[in-house]
């Protein structure tokens, strides 16, 4: 069976391409017609790669545009690309031939007006407010007279100028300048590690810490100021522990970072006054203190003086008070003196019928009645003796017992009678001694009791001497009869 002949294909004049070729050209034709772009559109689908390229996509009402960033440029966009983010991206359309597909090289993005920059802001205003990094509880005060003012901003450009300026002009103070871009690529990460630097520099270190930090930059459009609304930026202000001000921009320029900062400044001059107080009004003050000072002072002496004086008017007459004390003392005394004596002379006469009869006279009565007893027993006796006489029984009876027992009753009473004499204080002061009385009739048996001045009743056998006592230390008694001559009495003079 003879085989089927072959299809022959007609001619035709279409050039025929490898796979490789179309999208070559394609490629060409694309970066030929268009070259460098600017897209705008909203961020959608961003992705971030290991390697570092950022991957993302452009859309609007009615497209989607695939685009990337690739790693060497991210740096150098002059922002940081989010979703939802409206953004002009500048590039280059190129190709991606393995898929077929055509993307925007992204070289670099910017707001695409300021209603974005203004939603973009305002999102992250309320997210950071919510986190209560704008608390006014976080912020501290400033110090009235720091050492070290930090100035964080651009080296070039009036700012620091100004700030200088006018530190010097009112308060000369150390200025430390941490030099950064204020916008730009990278603006707000460098002002954020100054901010950070700032704040870790350690007290008494080789660079002195700054007492107070100013956020510097002159004024410029939202997207110039767009470093300074970053987030990085606000929570390294709001972490700092030194005391910030924040001067960025004009009066009518307000960032985020204006929220975060213990102080607010209109203009970077207004910041600097912030800072130091005027040395001119210092001293005004410290005049008007002093002033007033003085003033008070002298109205508080005033014050005293005229108490002074009043007090003064109320007072006695001290000294004529003094004199009339001591005429009232001296005329007591003289009344105590004549009372001491007029006390002893009551004393000694209330005394006097109390007087202990002397032992002599007890004797005597003792003797008289021992006499009238014996006459009594002799009488007694003659009678019975009359009267037994004429009795046989008694004519043998003798009285010689009787008279022996009278002497030895005489005897034994003879010698209680020497024994009561020679323990009776009479006998004692017959001898020579002398009893010595104080002013109120209590014995005196002691020198040491004996004060100067003081008054003695000295009794004797035959009465009573007074006497005063001369005073001095009590000298110790010797036996004045082996130093004595025969002719000196057996007692010394007592005083």
């Amino acid at each position: 069976m003879d085989s089927l002949p072959r299809e022959s294909h007609p001619p035709t004049n279409t050039p025929e391409y490898a796979v490789s070729e179309i999208a070559g050209a394609i490629k060409r034709t694309l970066e030929g017609a268009f070259g460098r772009v600017r897209v705008r559109g909203e961020i959608t689908e961003l992705k971030r790669y290991h390697s570092g390229h950022v991957y993302l996509s452009l859309k609007d009402e009615w497209a989607r545009l695939e685009a990337v960033v690739w790693k060497t440029r991210v740096p150098q966009l002059g922002l940081v690309p989010e979703n939802g983010l409206e953004v002009i991206a500048t590039g280059r359309i190129s190709t991606y031939p393995d898929r077929s597909r055509y993307q925007l090289v992204v070289e670099r993005m910017e707001y695409a007006g300021t209603g974005a920059l203004l939603a973009r802001i305002e999102k992250l205003r309320q997210r950071l407010l919510a986190e209560g990094l704008f608390d006014e509880a976080r912020k501290v005060p400033l110090p009235r007279l720091p050492e070290v003012i930090g100035v964080v901003t651009s080296p070039q450009g009036a700012v620091i100028q100004d700030i200088r300026t006018t530190i010097a002009r009112r308060f000369p103070r150390r200025i430390l300048l941490w030099p950064v871009a204020v916008q730009g690529a990278g603006a707000a990460e460098q002002i954020a590690a100054a901010i950070r630097g700032m704040d870790a520099l350690p007290a008494g270190g080789p660079i002195p810490r700054p007492d107070v930090l100013i956020v510097a930059r002159g004024g410029g459009s939202l997207e110039d100021l767009m470093a300074f609304n970053e987030e990085v930026v606000v929570r390294a202000a709001a972490a700092c522990s030194i005391p910030l001000i924040s001067a960025v921009g004009h009066e009518t320029d307000t960032t985020l970072l204006d929220f975060a900062a213990d102080r607010r400044a209109p203009t970077p001059t207004a910041a600097a006054e912030m800072a130091v107080p005027a040395r001119a009004d210092l001293l005004a003050d410290l005049a008007h203190t002093a002033a007033r000072l003085q003033q008070a002072a002298a109205h508080a002496l005033n014050g005293a003086r005229l108490r002074l004086l009043g007090a003064e008017r109320r007072l006695p007459d001290v000294p004529g008070r003094v004199q009339q004390a001591r005429q009232r003392l001296d005329d007591r005394a003289e009344r105590l003196d004549r009372a001491a004596a007029a006390l002893l002379r009551a004393r000694r006469e209330t005394l006097a019928p109390l007087r202990v009869p002397h032992p002599r006279e007890a004797i005597a009565a003792r003797r008289a009645a021992l006499g009238l007893l014996r006459t009594r027993i002799e009488a007694a006796w003659r009678r019975r003796h009359e009267a037994w006489k004429c009795e046989r029984a008694l004519v043998s009876f003798s009285d010689a017992p009787v008279r022996a027992l009278i002497r030895e009753r005489r005897t034994a009473l003879a010698g209680m009678a020497a024994r009561l004499e020679g323990v009776s204080y009479q006998a004692v002061l017959a001898r020579g001694f002398a009893l010595v009385r104080g002013e109120a009739g209590e014995p005196v048996t002691r020198a040491a009791q004996v004060a100067a001045g003081q008054r003695l009743a000295l009794g004797f056998a035959d009465g009573t001497v007074d006497a005063v006592a001369a005073g001095g230390a009590p000298r110790p008694l010797r036996d004045r009869r082996a130093t004595s001559s025969p002719r000196e009495p057996r007692q010394g003079a007592l005083l």
